[in-house]
C-alpha cells in the first residue's frame, strides 16, 4: 500500500543523482513545480547541461559521493533521486537518504525505493497521480483515461487505445506544456520511443511509462546536436521495428523545424508518417508578450524569417531590402545573436531607425520576459539585459500599438497570468 501526498515544491531542495534519461524526465517537471534542484553527475544529457548552463539547476560535474545528502555543507534537501544506471551507486544514495530520513525515488529498484513517483499530469488546477503496483503502462494509461474524463466531464475510465504505427511529427508549442495539442498530447502518451528537441516540452516527458525508450535529440545552439541525418535514421530504425515513433519538437514541426526533412526520409523508407500541427513561438512569442503581429490600420502583413544566418551570409536566402520596404511586421527566429546585423541590414535597406522593436525570451514560460527598444537601439538593450536563445524578435509598429494599448507585457508570464487571473477574480 502506500500513501499519495501532493508535494508543494517552490523554493525547496531537491537532490537527483546521475544524469540520463531518468533524470531527463524527472527534472524538468521538479524545475517547473519550482523546485531548487542540485544535479551531480560526471556527465549529463543535452537537454539537462542547456538548464544547467541557463541556471535553472545547479550541475555538480562529478560522481556521487558520501555527504552529498546530508553531509555538512549540503542544502536540507527534501526529497532525492537516485537515477544514475548503477545499482551500487543508488544503493548508496538510498542508504545515505534513509539514514537522513529524506525521501528517496530509487529509479533501479522501486521495492528498494522510500517513495515512488505516480503517473501524474495536470488538468487544470487538478493534479491526477496514479500507482498501479508496479505497471506503468497500467499507470499511465489510468492517468490518461482520468484525465481525458476530467477535461470532457466523462470520467470514462475505461476507454481503450488502438495500437499506433508508424512516426507522428508533433509540435509541441512553443514551450508551456499546456500549449501542445490535445492530439498532440494523446499520440504522446501512445509513444514507444519519443524524439525530443530541447525546446520541446520536456515536461511532458515525465508522464510517459518508464519503458518508453527517449532519444535526445537536442541542438544546443554552438554546442552539443544530433545531426539530422542520425535522427531521421532513428525515426525509420525504430518504425521498422514496430514501434510508434513520436518526433516531439517545439513550435511547429514545418516551420523551421525540418518537419519536411524527416516526412521525407520516413517516405522514402516506406514508414507511415502523420504530422500533428504545433503553435509555433512566432506567434506565440508576440502574443504572449501582449503584442499583435497584425492590427488594424497598423499592420496588414507579417513576415517570419529564420536569421540562423546572417542577412549578409551567403547561404541567407531572405530579402532583407524587400523586408525593410514592406513595412510590415517581421518576426525573425533564432535572431538573437545576429540581432546587430538584423537592424543594420534594414536600416541600411531604408527601414527607419525609430522602428519599435521587441525580443521575447523564453516565450510562455516562466522565465518569459521582453525587452524593447527601437532598430537603431535594440542590439545595445538586448546585449545589456543578457539576452539569450530561446528568443524570438518582433519588429514593426505593433509594438508600439501594444505599448499604446497598455498591453505589452514585460515581466515574467507567470506574473501575467497571476494579474490577469486576479482582475478577472475581481
Amino acid at each position: 500500500m502506500t500513501y499519495l501526498l501532493g508535494l508543494r515544491m517552490q523554493g525547496r531542495d531537491v537532490l537527483v543523482v546521475g544524469g540520463g534519461r531518468v533524470a531527463q524526465r524527472r527534472v524538468p517537471v521538479l524545475v517547473e513545480a519550482g523546485a531548487r534542484v542540485t544535479l551531480v553527475a560526471p556527465a549529463v544529457s543535452a537537454a539537462l547541461e542547456d538548464l544547467a548552463a541557463a541556471g535553472h539547476i545547479t550541475w555538480s560535474r562529478r560522481a556521487f559521493a558520501p555527504g552529498d545528502v546530508a553531509g555538512e555543507g549540503a542544502p536540507a534537501y527534501w526529497l532525492v533521486h537516485a537515477a544514475t544506471d548503477d545499482p551500487d551507486v543508488n544503493a548508496a544514495v538510498a542508504a545515505e537518504a534513509e539514514d537522513a530520513r529524506v525521501w528517496c525515488v530509487r529509479a533501479d529498484d522501486r521495492h528498494a525505493s522510500s517513495a515512488w513517483t505516480p503517473a501524474s499530469g495536470n488538468i487544470g488546477d487538478i493534479t491526477v497521480g496514479v500507482v498501479a503496483s508496479g505497471d506503468p503502462r497500467r499507470s499511465a494509461g489510468l492517468r490518461d483515461a482520468i484525465a481525458d474524463g476530467l477535461a470532457d466531464g466523462t470520467l470514462d475510465a475505461r476507454r481503450g487505445r488502438e495500437r499506433l504505427t508508424g512516426v507522428a511529427l508533433v509540435g509541441g508549442g512553443p514551450g508551456d506544456p499546456g500549449l501542445i495539442t490535445v492530439r498532440g498530447q494523446q499520440l504522446l502518451s501512445q509513444a514507444d520511443v519519443v524524439v525530443v528537441d530541447r525546446l520541446a516540452p520536456t515536461s511532458l516527458l515525465d508522464r510517459l511509462a518508464a519503458d518508453v525508450e527517449i532519444v535526445d535529440a537536442a541542438k544546443i545552439p554552438y554546442g552539443r546536436s544530433m545531426t539530422q541525418e542520425d535522427i531521421n535514421a532513428v525515426l525509420v530504425d525504430r518504425a521498422r521495428q514496430g514501434k510508434f515513433v513520436v518526433r516531439l519538437k517545439g513550435g511547429d514541426s514545418f516551420l523551421f523545424g525540418r518537419g519536411g526533412e524527416e516526412a521525407a526520409a520516413c517516405a522514402a523508407a516506406g514508414v507511415p508518417v502523420i504530422a500533428v500541427p504545433g503553435v509555433t513561438s512566432a506567434l506565440a512569442a508576440p502574443a504572449s508578450a501582449g503584442i499583435p503581429a497584425t492590427h488594424r490600420g497598423v499592420a496588414q502583413d507579417v513576415h517570419i524569417v529564420s536569421a540562423h544566418v546572417a542577412p549578409d551570409d551567403e547561404r541567407s536566402t531572405v530579402d532583407w531590402k524587400g523586408l525593410a520596404a514592406a513595412g510590415g511586421t517581421v518576426v525573425a527566429l533564432m535572431g538573437v545573436e545576429r540581432i546587430e546585423a538584423i537592424s543594420a541590414a534594414l536600416i541600411a535597406h531604408g527601414r527607419s531607425e525609430d522602428t519599435p522593436v521587441a525580443v521575447v525570451q523564453e516565450a510562455t514560460l516562466p522565465g518569459q520576459r521582453t525587452v524593447t527598444g527601437t532598430l537603431a537601439g535594440i542590439a545595445s538593450a538586448v546585449r545589456s539585459a543578457n539576452v539569450r536563445p530561446p528568443a524570438v524578435v518582433i519588429i514593426g509598429e505593433v509594438v508600439k500599438t501594444a505599448r499604446d494599448l497598455d498591453i505589452l507585457h514585460t515581466g515574467t508570464q507567470f506574473e501575467t497570468h497571476r494579474q490577469v487571473t486576479g482582475r478577472d477574480l475581481q
